[in-house]
């Protein structure tokens, strides 16, 4: 794709769904999609009271049988109604059929920072039965997630965490000078979880993603105010981590979203700019170096207030994509649909 189209030209060669507006809440955002091997799409996001952080956040799900041309009325499914929020959820779907839920808790008043999960077994049935809510344990003070897991070449399963060692913070809902990026390695399909890594990056590292490498190593990747994304690597599965260093990743401090194609090359979804949440792009590693980026790539969103990309591929090698736009004003959630050739 050439690089001087205008974001308008490469926006309507997009196939684009929306797949929640905003009214009757005031605000809503940080979507998450799934798709099931059936074709079944399910996001989820979160909303509720004036804004977030705040006690009232519940997280909302709804899901797509025509390919995210349609989608049912979100509701909501994971509401304390106390005065714990709940937050930043992410839908996966694990080698065995079953789709999950991780989210996030906390409670000012206690102090309490934790990660939680639900799951069903039958993510295609016309009512799905979920789990019990389980915690996601990790023993240590706060811990935070959102992005998705990967499942290593050895079987075992990766999920990167957000924690810290203490709950003094300057924000009651984050450890901003204090935060660590590890991950929670579970070796019997997540019935139990220990966790590594003890990354230092710049203030707001946070929301970190893993991909495995072709050599082996696994690549972290972390959001940071710095104005670009930073990184680290494993050379053991996850166990320990190499200092963190800037990559040439431009970033305003704002999620992103990388992952393994099913052709082998790397696609990262970013918002290439140092400062703003605006125009977000979709790229292709290259053929050579699986850690640079420098296809003409595709634009998802060239508005103003985009943010928050999580993608999933099916079997065919369509990509769907979510983000967000302006949460509190429009605050609508929407779904492109591209695929590889459409990026270089």
């Amino acid at each position: 794709m050439a690089k001087n189209l205008k974001p308008k030209e490469l926006t309507e060669m997009l196939e684009r769904h929306i797949v929640s507006k905003r009214y009757p809440r005031l605000w809503q955002g940080i979507p998450t999609i799934e798709r099931t091997p059936a074709g079944r799409l399910w996001c989820s996001f979160f909303s509720g009271g004036q804004r977030e952080p705040e006690p009232g956040n519940f997280i909302l799900i709804t899901d797509s049988l025509d390919d995210g041309a349609t989608w049912s009325e979100p509701c909501a499914i994971i509401h304390m109604h106390d005065k714990t929020r709940a937050y930043d959820p992410c839908l996966w779907m694990d080698p065995y059929g079953n789709l999950w839920l991780f989210y996030n808790l906390a409670n000012k008043n206690e102090m309490s920072f934790s990660v939680w999960a639900i799951k069903t077994c039958n993510p295609d049935s016309p009512e799905p039965a979920w789990s019990t809510p389980a915690k996601v344990g990790f023993d240590v003070p706060f811990s935070f997630r959102l992005n998705k897991l990967i499942v290593l070449s050895t079987g075992e399963w990766i999920l990167p965490v957000t924690w810290a060692k203490t709950t003094k913070h300057e924000h009651w809902w984050f450890p901003v000078k204090d935060q660590l990026q590890g991950v929670a390695i579970s070796s019997d399909k997540g019935g139990s979880w220990k966790l590594h890594g003890e990354v230092k990056a710049p203030e707001w590292a946070l929301e970190n993603m893993i991909v495995e490498l072709s050599d082996g190593r696994l690549w972290m990747l972390i959001r940071t105010n710095s104005g670009f994304i930073w990184e680290s690597f494993s050379n053991d599965a996850g166990k320990n981590w190499s200092k963190a260093n800037a990559t040439e990743i431009v970033n305003p401090g704002v999620r992103f979203f990388i992952g393994r194609l099913k052709s082998g090359r790397i696609l990262l979804i970013n918002t290439p700019d140092p400062k703003e949440r605006k125009t977000l792009c979709a790229r292709l590693s290259d053929s050579g170096n699986e850690m640079k980026f420098s296809s003409p790539g595709l634009i998802l969103d060239e508005r103003d207030k985009v943010s928050y990309p999580d993608a999933v591929q099916s079997s065919d090698g369509r990509i769907f994509c979510v983000n967000d736009f302006e949460r509190h004003g429009p605050g609508e959630i929407v779904l492109s649909i591209f695929s590889e050739k459409d990026m270089s």
